[in-house]
C-alpha cells in the first residue's frame, strides 16, 4: 500500500474523524486523494497555509490541532502556560471554530489563553499578545489568499511571527505527534476558565496607539479617502480610526461585511488588480483623492491615487518610497530623526526605498521575505542599541522610549509604523498613508507627484512579481526542479544584459564573475537574485505559501516608457531561461 493510500484509509476509517470530512474523503477521485494526502502540510514564510479540507496536506480541525498541541508541548517546555497564549482569527470559513478549538486544547494542556469575541485583525493580535504580556499568540487566517484556503500563524512573546530558530522547535514538536486523529480538545469545566474571552477593552488601547503614530495631526484633513476591507478583518478598526482622526472615508458597503466567501469582490488580494474593481467605481462617484484596500486579516494594504483626473494603483514598492519620504522627512524636519538611523527591507524590495532613506542619513539592511525577520531586527537593536531603526516597507516608524523607528516592510503592501505592533499593521498605514496625502495635497501634490519626485532624484523602477502557479505534487516538483535548474546552469546574462552579480540565499554565497564569496548575515533559505549591468535585478523564490514560483523585478529605466519596455523584455527572457 502506497503512503498516499495508508493515510488516506487512516482517515477515512479513524474513530476520531470529524463527521463532516468523511462524505469528502469518500468522494476523492484518485488526484485529489494524492493531493490531499501526499505529503503533510508545512509551515513556511507565513506560517502553516493551505486549502481547506480533510487530508495531512490540508488545513482543518485535525492539522490545526496536531499543530497546536506541538505548540502546547513546547510552552509547556518552557513554561509559558502562566503568561498564556493570545488567540485572533479572520473571516475565514473555520476560523472562529479553529479558534476556540485552540483554546480548549491549551486548556486541556494547563495553558492559558486569550481569545478574541469576534473576528480582528493580525496586527491587533501582535498587539494583545505584547499588550497582555503573552507567552506567544495564534492567528487563524490565511491573508490575502482564496477563499478555498485558512492558515495558522505563531507569534512570540514580542508580538512577532517565530523566526526560524523557534518555528524548528515547534515544528520539531508538531513532528513527533504520529496521530493527529488521536488528538481531542476535550478539557474540563475546571480548565475552561483558564480561557478569557477578549473584546473593546484591547480594541481601545489598539486604537489609541494606532492615534499616536501622526506625524502632523494638525493637517488640513480636506481628503476624500475611499475604503475597502475586502470582507475582512479592517473594516471596524480602520473605520474607527480616521473616524477620531477626522478623515473623510468612504467605505465600500458591499464589500464591508465579513463574508468568507468573498462575494463582492474578484479577489481580497490588493496585489491583483481585481481587488480595486468596486474601489474604483465609488472613487469615480466621489471623486476620492485616495484609495486604500486591505486584505482580509488586515496585514497588507494596496493603494490607489487620484493623479490627473486618472486613479493610478501604486506598487507595494511605490507606496512604501512615498511613505520612506514623507516620515524621513518629516521626522528630519521636526528635529525628531534619531542617531544611527536605520531601515528594514528585504532583498526583494525595490532599490529606491533605500536610496530615498539614505539621502537622510538611514542606513538600509536586508531581509529575507517575511515580516518576522524585521521583528527579529527591531528586537536586535532593542536590545543593543547600536542603531535606530528608522524604517521599511511593511512600513514602520516604530518608537519605543527613546528608539525610534520609522520602518520596515517588504514589497508586498505591508506597513507598520509603531512597534506596539510587530507585525504588518494596515490600520496603522491606512491612517499614515492618509496624513501623507493631506500633507501633499496642502502643498498641490498628490503621491504620483511625490513618486515622480524621487523617480527625478534617483533614477526611475519599475517593479514587478510575477508568479507562476504549480499546484500539486507535479507543480512542487517542478518549482524545485526550476531553482535547482537556474543553480545548475547560473546565467551570465539575461535578455543579452551581463549578470555582475548574483546571490544564492541557499548555498549562501556570492558570485561576482569568476569569484565567489560567502553570503552572510541571513538564514538559508531557496531564494536565488541576480543583478545586471544596467542597475537592475531580478530574484526567484518559491512562495513559502501558495503553490508558486515567484519572480521579482526591479529594473532600471532611462524614463517610465524605457523601465516598463525593459521589464516586458526580461520577463521574457527568464521566461525563455526556465523553459530550456
Amino acid at each position: 500500500m502506497s503512503i498516499v493510500e495508508e493515510r488516506y484509509s487512516k482517515w477515512l476509517n479513524h474513530e476520531n474523524l470529524a463527521p463532516q470530512y468523511k462524505p469528502v474523503l469518500e468522494a476523492m477521485d484518485a488526484e485529489e486523494k494524492n493531493d490531499a494526502f501526499y505529503t503533510t502540510i508545512e509551515f513556511g514564510t507565513a506560517g502553516m497555509r493551505g486549502l481547506l479540507g480533510p487530508g495531512t496536506n490540508r488545513i482543518n480541525i485535525h492539522t490545526i490541532r496536531k499543530a497546536t498541541q506541538g505548540y502546547a508541548n513546547y510552552i509547556n517546555e518552557n513554561n509559558g502556560g502562566k503568561a498564556g497564549i493570545a488567540i485572533g482569527y479572520d473571516n475565514r470559513h473555520m476560523s472562529k471554530e479553529f479558534a476556540f478549538d485552540c483554546a480548549d486544547l491549551l486548556a486541556k494542556n494547563n495553558i492559558k489563553s486569550y481569545v478574541f469575541e469576534s473576528l480582528r485583525p493580525t496586527p491587533e493580535l501582535s498587539f494583545a499578545v505584547r499588550h497582555l504580556n503573552c507567552f506567544g499568540g495564534i492567528m487563524i487566517t490565511a491573508s490575502h489568499n482564496p477563499k478555498e484556503y485558512n492558515g495558522y500563524k505563531l507569534y512570540d512573546d514580542k508580538g512577532c511571527q517565530l523566526i526560524p530558530c523557534l518555528a524548528s522547535q515547534v515544528i520539531d514538536k508538531v513532528n513527533a505527534i504520529e496521530d493527529e486523529l488521536a488528538i481531542d480538545a476535550n478539557c474540563t469545566e475546571e480548565q475552561k476558565k483558564l480561557i478569557t474571552v477578549i473584546g473593546k477593552d484591547v480594541d481601545e488601547e489598539y486604537y489609541k496607539n494606532v492615534l499616536s503614530i501622526q506625524l502632523n495631526p494638525e493637517v488640513k484633513k480636506d481628503i476624500k479617502i475611499v475604503f475597502s476591507p475586502e470582507h475582512g478583518t479592517a473594516n471596524i478598526p480602520v473605520q474607527e480610526v480616521y473616524k477620531r482622526a477626522g478623515y473623510t472615508c468612504i467605505p465600500v458597503v458591499e464589500q464591508c461585511s465579513p463574508d468568507p466567501d468573498f462575494s463582492n469582490t474578484p479577489t481580497p488580494n490588493p496585489e491583483q488588480a481585481g481587488a480595486y474593481e468596486l474601489s474604483l467605481k465609488y472613487a469615480k462617484e466621489n471623486q476620492a483623492d485616495l484609495i486604500l484596500v486591505c486584505d482580509p486579516d488586515a496585514d497588507r494594504m494596496g493603494v490607489g491615487v487620484l493623479h490627473n483626473g486618472e486613479y493610478v494603483v501604486l506598487t507595494g514598492n511605490q507606496s512604501g518610497s512615498v511613505e520612506i519620504e514623507y516620515i524621513c522627512s518629516q521626522l528630519q524636519k521636526q528635529g525628531k530623526m534619531p542617531e544611527n538611523p536605520v531601515m528594514f527591507n528585504t532583498v526583494v524590495t525595490s532599490d529606491l526605498g533605500e536610496k530615498v532613506a539614505s539621502d537622510y542619513g538611514v542606513s538600509t539592511e536586508k531581509t529575507l521575505t517575511g515580516f518576522k525577520f524585521i521583528g527579529e531586527k527591531v528586537a536586535k537593536y532593542e536590545k543593543t542599541h547600536e542603531k535606530n531603526y528608522v524604517f521599511g516597507y511593511e512600513e514602520i516608524r516604530l518608537r519605543e522610549g527613546e528608539k525610534v523607528y520609522i520602518g520596515g516592510g517588504e514589497e508586498s503592501y505591508g506597513f507598520l509604523a509603531e512597534d506596539f505592533v510587530r507585525d504588518k499593521d494596515a490600520p496603522q498605514a491606512c491612517l499614515m498613508l492618509a496624513e501623507a496625502c493631506a500633507f501633499y495635497k496642502e502643498q498641490g501634490k498628490d503621491l504620483v507627484d511625490v513618486l515622480d519626485s524621487l523617480y527625478d532624484r534617483h533614477g526611475t523602477y519599475e517593479e514587478s512579481q510575477v508568479a507562476l502557479s504549480l499546484a500539486g505534487e507535479a507543480g512542487a516538483k517542478r518549482i524545485k526542479e526550476i531553482l535547482a535548474t537556474l543553480r545548475k546552469d547560473a546565467p551570465t546574462q539575461i535578455g543579452g544584459t551581463k549578470v555582475v552579480r548574483s546571490e544564492d540565499y541557499k548555498e549562501c554565497t556570492i558570485k561576482e564573475g569568476d569569484t565567489v564569496t560567502e553570503l552572510t548575515g541571513f538564514t538559508k533559505s531557496d531564494v536565488l537574485k541576480y543583478y545586471l549591468e544596467d542597475g537592475s535585478w531580478i530574484a526567484v523564490r518559491p512562495s513559502g505559501t501558495e503553490p508558486k514560483c515567484k519572480f521579482y523585478y526591479c529594473i532600471k529605466g532611462a524614463s517610465k516608457e524605457d523601465a516598463h519596455n525593459k521589464t516586458v523584455h526580461f520577463q521574457k527572457a527568464m521566461d525563455d531561461l526556465i523553459a530550456k
